[in-house]
């Protein structure tokens, strides 16, 4: 099982986003899918894909995140591809639904943001997550419910989000992609 690489690619290969970085950030993702079979799987030592959500409201105003007991930062949904996955937005999906505890929520299968980042996630080895974000959103009056994932979990403004983070990039991208769909 190889986790949802050939969706991948296939996501990656159609998304063309107007940012120039994160034309270059793209490039980047087919390259390692390309050269490696096992771009989707935590054990891909150099780097592996990774899938978040960003999680509105019904509003589209206020933004889920969750305060990460590893990182010790306020960040979005998401994690680790997993074998039963079929698709990067199924992933992220599946993600939001089990750390936010809330249920009829829907993703938009078209990425938002992308992004690299350097991390010892939970095979205790430093490596990089390649990680491709999407909208997903709550139905009216959700309420979500802390997992053993999170040490806090709250809604924040998209406008506002909790200070020394560096989601502002991703909620900018997330404001447009909500005002579009």
């Amino acid at each position: 099982m190889n986790g949802p690489r050939a969706d991948a690619r296939r996501v990656l290969d159609g998304w063309r986003p107007a940012d120039p970085q994160q034309e270059a950030l793209r490039q980047s993702f087919l390259t390692l899918l390309d050269a490696r079979t096992d771009a989707c799987l935590r054990e891909c030592a150099p780097g592996h894909v990774t899938s978040s959500a960003v999680l509105l409201d019904a509003t589209g105003e206020n933004v889920l995140l969750t305060l990460h007991p590893r990182v010790g930062r306020w960040l979005q949904l998401g994690g680790h591809c997993e074998p039963g996955d079929a698709t990067l937005a199924g992933a992220a999906l599946r993600e939001a639904t089990e750390e936010s505890g809330m249920t009829g929520l829907v993703v938009d299968p078209e990425p938002v943001h992308l992004d690299v980042h350097p991390i010892t996630c939970s095979l205790g080895e430093p490596t990089r997550h390649f990680d491709v974000r999407f909208i997903v959103r709550a139905p009216t009056g959700a309420e979500p419910v802390r997992s053993d994932e999170s040490l806090d979990l709250r809604w924040w403004p998209v406008v506002r989000p909790p200070a020394n983070t560096d989601l502002g990039p991703l909620l900018t991208a997330a404001g447009a992609g909500a005002a579009r769909g």
